[in-house]
């Protein structure tokens, strides 16, 4: 015949395995939820990707077709009157005294 402790043992040993299983059945159902959200969020995502694609291709077959670049004329030389720099880019003209000499600058002749 059993004993009381033993009974209760067994009776603490089935409590215990019931608390696991509630606890796991929990996790379950967690885990359950979270699985149902990411389908759903992935369903969504696809959708929005779908309709992506579709107005990029509507876009790409609505865009116009850009003109060819015609190269000759785009090498071509410019006029000399606008090859001449800017006033504010060119070297300033030498100014010369009276004697001829310029003036501004120090040049050493003697060697």
């Amino acid at each position: 015949m059993a004993s009381i402790s033993s009974v209760n043992a067994l009776q603490a040993s089935v409590a215990q395995a019931e608390r696991l299983v509630q606890q796991d059945q929990s996790r379950v159902a967690q885990d359950s939820d979270r699985l149902q959200q990411s389908k759903d969020l992935l369903t969504k995502d696809r959708s929005d990707l779908s309709d992506t694609q579709q107005q990029s291709r509507t876009a790409q077959a609505n865009a116009p077709t850009p003109q060819p670049i015609n190269l000759n004329s785009a090498i071509e030389k410019p006029l000399p009157s606008q090859q001449a720099l800017p006033a504010d880019l060119t070297a300033p003209k030498p100014q010369v005294n009276a004697q001829g000499q310029t003036i501004g600058r120090l040049i050493n002749i003697t060697a």
